[in-house]
């Protein structure tokens, strides 16, 4: 019986469609990535074969010299891309290339502007180089056996790149894949031999296995390596150009663009590893997807190991692209092992150091360009010390803020800025947190501060709840939230200040008990006299130790539940709506009062009324009895 079968037609994925559209529409303005990118998947299938050999040598299938080979045909104007690495069975190519198998494809299609340059980028975080072929191609035809599965049977996949794709069974008696390009029209500038070799060293200068072509010349016989063929990362660092760092960080992290640094090291002692390490300069689109994949590869002793390996770096961290190479671990090391591993601490441990101390010199010498890095990671960095107690104080450093010294949405304070600004007697840094920036920035909590020229960090991030309930203080002081416990500016009140407070606090002993009474114990623990508020009738705080009223609306809003814990009315006795509700003898008008003062307290901060029309119409009730 043949191994060729009749030819099945079936459908791209949505997503794939929509990604072919852009793609031959000449979305990259450089088009000769393509070579780059299919270069790039051929050293991934290899290093993969390399990987499932260790524990089942017969993979090999007696042939261990791993290589890409890059040809081309002037009369069928063609380019062919082989490599004899894993192959892909048949459901393999269904998944890996007639749909994404990546989650946050949506998100990725909504993030496209049209804008070519910066969708580009786009398209590059997400990792379609495979697709970036049908910007020179107009069919593509490939041709791949997976190693070890049957004897001489492979797949044959085609495309136009309109919507659908071929699939049929042919003889193929070598493992691996071959990548077949039908030029389009007015391409042929790629059909030369030094144009491809240039690309080639430009791109995959440092792919650790070589990419063959076929020598020329009237005598030329056999093939010449065209690459260096060694892993970057193992050469000296003296010995690697900037050029040459970039475009490894290029293929490791699918990225268009130069990284924002790098960090390399290669340690000998206790154990042996080296580590390259890239920040890019843009965050991914799907950076917030708990799903997805960390960005550092493992290899041990230039042995390929796993892609993804989530223990090499925290979380905080998972920006971070690059490599660790072990001599000291395992071949068959699991991803079980790597959780209890000495070797994968000590590498963890420092490499972590690394590369906040690589982010702290950026800081100080360049704050341009650490700036460009904060507005991309920033909001990841913030969970730092939630999840990293170890170097708490060191990212600490690192954090940025907005603050009321500039009143600009812009995080640029650090808290060593906060601090080297503190007022004469100031012991603690204030901050408050709220939904939105501009919520922050008016919070009737900041009142007193703006009178005393006290400076107050702004949070309006949603991971600023997490940060502040971690990061408890630094250098000495402590954090203090505006919205939580009695306020006691200590230092910064003097004695006169002081007598004042206590005065009125006591001549408005009773009045606040009848605002008690109207609101009920549902509504509030306590109502007291408040000097945080100079321009505001009312705020809502809630004890030091309570979970602050933004935080409960956080949790509510995913789903979760939240303790209800009731809020404590300060009220400004001084303030002219205030003194006339004093007055008040009305019983009923006085409990509208009283409502009204909460729910008004009650918005400033971000809240939500549980019963907006009846707001409405205590309102209305009450300006047209003080119009009269």
């Amino acid at each position: 019986m043949s191994a060729q079968t009749a030819r099945e037609t079936m459908p791209f994925q949505t997503e794939v469609k929509q990604l072919l559209k852009l793609m031959i529409h000449s979305l990259y303005s450089n088009k000769e990535i393509f070579l780059r990118e299919l270069v790039s998947n051929a050293s991934d299938a290899a290093d993969k074969l390399r990987f499932e050999a260790l524990t089942d040598g017969a993979l090999y299938e007696g042939d261990s010299n791993l290589r890409i080979r890059v040809t081309f045909d002037k009369d069928k104007r063609t380019i062919t891309i082989s490599d004899n690495g894993i192959g892909m069975s048949r459901n393999e190519v269904i998944e890996n290339i007639g749909t994404i198998a990546k989650s946050g494809t949506q998100q990725f299609l909504a993030s496209l502007t049209g804008d070519q340059k910066k969708d580009s980028k786009l398209i590059g975080q997400f990792g379609v180089g495979f697709y970036s072929a049908f910007i020179v191609a107009d069919k593509i035809t490939l041709i791949t056996r997976r190693a070890g599965v049957g004897a001489e049977h492979g797949v044959r996949w085609e495309s136009a790149g309109e919507g659908e794709f071929t699939l049929e069974t042919v003889e193929k008696t070598n493992r691996g894949t071959d990548v077949v390009l039908h030029l389009r029209e007015g391409e042929d500038d790629f059909l030369d031999g030094f144009r491809l070799r240039h690309i080639i060293r430009k791109y995959s200068d440092h792919i650790s296995i070589p990419v063959l072509m076929p020598q020329e010349g009237e005598k030329a016989e056999g093939d010449e390596t065209v690459n260096r063929a060694s892993a970057l990362w193992a050469r000296s660092k003296k010995d690697i150009k900037d050029e040459e760092y970039n475009e490894f960080y290029k293929h490791i992290g699918h990225d268009w663009e130069d990284p924002l640094l790098h960090v390399h090291n290669q340690v000998e002692g206790n154990y042996a590893y080296t580590t390259l390490f890239y920040v890019p300069k843009h965050a991914p689109f799907d950076l917030w997807d708990r799903e997805r994949r960390h960005g550092v590869k493992l290899y041990v002793r230039r042995v390929f190991i796993m892609d993804d390996a989530e223990q090499l770096l925290p979380s905080y961290l998972r920006f971070v692209k690059g490599v660790v190479d072990s001599d000291d671990l395992p071949l068959n090391v699991s991803r079980e092992i790597l959780q209890h591993n000495k070797v994968i601490d000590a590498i963890r441990g420092a490499s972590v150091k690394r590369i906040l101390g690589a982010l702290e010199d950026l800081a100080k010498n360049d704050a341009e360009k650490y700036q460009v890095f904060w507005d991309q990671f920033g909001k990841v960095m913030k969970e730092g010390p939630g999840e990293d107690a170890a170097n708490r104080e060191q990212i600490a450093k690192l954090l940025r803020f907005a603050s009321t010294h500039t009143d600009d949405a812009t995080q640029t304070v650090s808290l060593a800025d906060y601090v080297s600004r503190m007022k004469e007697g100031q012991d603690k840094i204030y901050y408050v947190t709220a939904e939105t920036f501009t919520a922050a920035k008016n919070s009737p909590h900041l009142e007193i501060f703006r009178k005393k020229g006290v400076e107050v960090l702004l949070l309006s991030d949603r991971v600023d709840e997490w940060l502040s309930s971690h990061l408890t203080e630094f250098d000495g002081k402590s954090l203090q939230a505006v919205t939580k416990g009695e306020l006691n500016l200590g230092g910064l009140e003097d004695e006169k200040e002081k007598a004042e407070q206590q005065k009125a606090a006591e001549s408005s002993k009773d009045f606040l008990v009848r605002i008690k009474e109207a609101l009920g114990d549902d509504k509030v623990q306590d109502v007291r006299a408040t000097h945080r508020l100079t321009t505001s009738p009312a705020c809502l705080v809630v004890n030091d130790y309570d979970m602050s009223t933004h935080l409960q609306r956080l949790l509510k809003e995913v789903g979760q539940s939240a303790p209800g814990t009731k809020p404590i009315l300060e009220v400004n006795p001084t303030h002219p709506l205030v003194t006339r509700f004093r007055e008040e003898q009305d019983s009923e008008r006085f409990k509208d009062w009283a409502q009204l003062l909460f729910e008004q307290a009650l918005l400033s901060e971000g809240g939500h009324l549980e019963d907006p029309a009846s707001f409405v119409g205590r309102l209305n009730k009450l300006l047209v009895e003080l119009s009269r």
